[in-house]
């Protein structure tokens, strides 16, 4: 298929393409905040700078884009011995540029897995959602895995430690079910 833009036209639509407050991040943001869940925005000081920091959950959420971040793509060596990408079901790389689109895609995946990789190393919790989850029919589904997953992690935090008691064999230990003096 070829392009129906222009190479002026094609790089103004890319150049509106924004990071924050993405259509898929806003879904996130609103059905968290709707449910009680509180959070900040793209913190500078968490590594990766997530989108959505809980830091009473310690969880990174990163909302992702599916061709952004390649989700799905496998890869594909091609005949003349440069790895490329075979398309996926959500993400399509461009037949126009293709080696520029394929380069881009996969340093974007190899940052991810470092900010990931920090993250966890510090404690952290790491959910990534992707942008074809969000879609009207998995959305719900999508959501309520993410909510099960911070409350679980949650109670994995805040869960006290509880250490056995240890007896000696030898001592005597006063039970509770011991006759007593007293006659009832």
């Amino acid at each position: 298929m070829t392009d129906t833009m222009n190479p002026a036209q094609r790089h103004y639509c890319m150049s509106q393409i924004r990071s924050r407050n993405t259509k898929p991040e806003l879904k996130v943001r609103q059905w968290l905040w709707h449910h009680g869940y509180r959070y900040r925005l793209n913190v500078k000081s968490v590594p990766g700078k997530p989108d959505i920091v809980m830091r009473k959950y310690h969880t990174a959420i990163f909302v992702n884009g599916c061709f952004w971040h390649g989700h799905g793509l496998t890869p594909n060596p091609s005949p003349s011995g440069e790895e490329g990408f075979e398309n996926s079901e959500c993400c399509r790389i461009p037949e126009t540029n293709r080696e520029f689109w394929i380069n881009k895609i996969r340093r974007n995946q190899e940052r991810d897995l470092r900010n990931y990789q920090v993250l966890r190393e510090n404690g952290w919790q790491v959910l990534v959602i992707w942008e074809c989850e969000l879609k009207p029919k998995r959305m719900e589904e999508t959501m309520n895995r993410v909510e099960l997953q911070l409350n679980d992690y949650f109670l994995q935090l805040h869960t006290r430690k509880r250490k056995p008691i240890r007896y000696h064999q030898d001592s005597e230990v006063p039970m509770a079910a011991e006759k007593s003096s007293y006659n009832i």
